[in-house]
């Protein structure tokens, strides 16, 4: 049984949902579904990594709730990510004899959700969707918020939907199995939610010691983003956008590095400090609040610099492709200070590229 279950309300006009933390909670995962009255067939979507760790453990849970489950896996990582793999799932889903009555679970990390997200919004013109997520980066960020997608050679996200899950159940337990890279690359979304809105979680990440007590920051970052998708939940008014600070520029490296050189909280890490430079130049961002956020990043060993290997001009061809980019003119989040942010049209192609350069070793 979970215990020490907390949680957040997503309070959305037409999709509200609870965003549930606790250790242990997949074991109750079956009930928590069960009473939501959206099906008693699913597919759990996971991938190479997860699926052997988790699955049992997820469809045993819904099984005991009289809920069946067949389990679809894909290969982890993001090349996974694809409208390929859409369709290899949805084709699969249809010859098992699933259809409009069935829902889509989301057992993995930021891939899985993402991909699952999508397959749900599309199967029979959509189905119920619930997200479990189980890195740091999909626990704090992409779990939350509704945003779907999947990749091409031109850039990240770039197909997709708004399709919210049901309910998003989370067990910090499933932290234990990442290796170490893996779990720091979350706290690059971390620091950014603190970037934009909450300074004082400085001293909450600095403290942190491997996935031990993670809970409520877990539950804070929810939190953080939950509030700002309630305000702007399709990205119209721009404030939706602050939750890019430092994604222009790290999805284009994650991009140019072929979703492998880069974990996405890698290149997150490298557009942070480049967005901080714009900051600085751009706003008030102070030299010691852009160094809360390089020491930050370091206790997490993500990068800080970027070689020579990634062009500068082929970054800004990617993001030349980017959703971020308005009538051919880029929007750009940056810092007014620690806490703070705001989406700026003052920046140019040349201070982005002053801004990679400065990366350079």
């Amino acid at each position: 049984m979970s215990s020490n279950k907390i949680s957040s309300k997503i309070n959305l006009k037409d999709n509200a949902y609870e965003v549930i933390v606790s250790k242990g909670i997949l074991n109750d995962c079956g009930n928590y579904i069960s009473n939501l009255e959206i099906g008693n067939r699913c597919a759990i979507i996971s991938d190479s990594n997860v699926a052997p760790l988790y699955a049992s453990k997820v469809s045993e849970s819904l099984a005991n709730n009289n809920i069946k489950s067949e389990l679809i896996v894909v290969d982890a990582g993001e090349s996974s990510k694809s409208l390929e793999s859409v369709e290899k799932i949805c084709r699969k889903m249809i010859k098992t004899g699933h259809d409009r009555h069935v829902f889509v679970i989301a057992l993995g990390g930021g891939v899985i959700g993402d991909l699952a997200g999508l397959v749900a919004s599309v199967f029979y013109r959509g189905v119920p969707f619930i997200q479990i997520p189980t890195t740091i980066v999909s626990q704090v960020d992409s779990a939350v918020g509704g945003k779907t997608g999947v990749n091409t050679p031109e850039g990240k996200n770039l197909i997709g939907s708004f399709y919210h899950p049901k309910i998003v159940i989370t067990d910090t337990l499933t932290l234990s199995s990442l290796p170490d890279r893996e779990f720091n690359e979350g706290f690059a979304e971390v620091i950014k939610h603190a970037a934009i809105r909450d300074k004082s979680m400085f001293e909450d990440i600095m403290s942190v010691e491997g996935y031990e007590n993670l809970d409520e920051l877990i539950l804070k970052n929810v939190e953080i983003k939950g509030r700002i998708v309630e305000q702007d939940e399709k990205e119209l008014s721009g404030l939706r956008a602050h939750l890019n600070y430092g994604h222009t520029i790290g999805h284009a490296i994650e991009t140019a590095g072929r979703y492998g050189k880069f974990l996405h909280g890698e290149a997150i890490s490298l557009g942070l400090i480049a967005a901080n430079k714009i900051s600085s130049q751009k706003s008030n961002l102070s030299d010691s609040e852009n160094e809360i956020i390089i020491k930050a990043l370091k206790k997490f060993n993500l990068p800080t610099q970027l070689d020579n290997s990634v062009s500068t001009q082929s970054l800004i061809d990617i993001m030349k492709s980017d959703k971020k980019f308005k009538n051919g003119k880029i929007r750009f989040v940056i810092l007014n200070k620690l806490g703070e942010a705001e989406l700026s049209e003052d920046v140019s192609e040349d201070d982005i590229s002053l801004a990679i350069e400065a990366l350079r070793p």
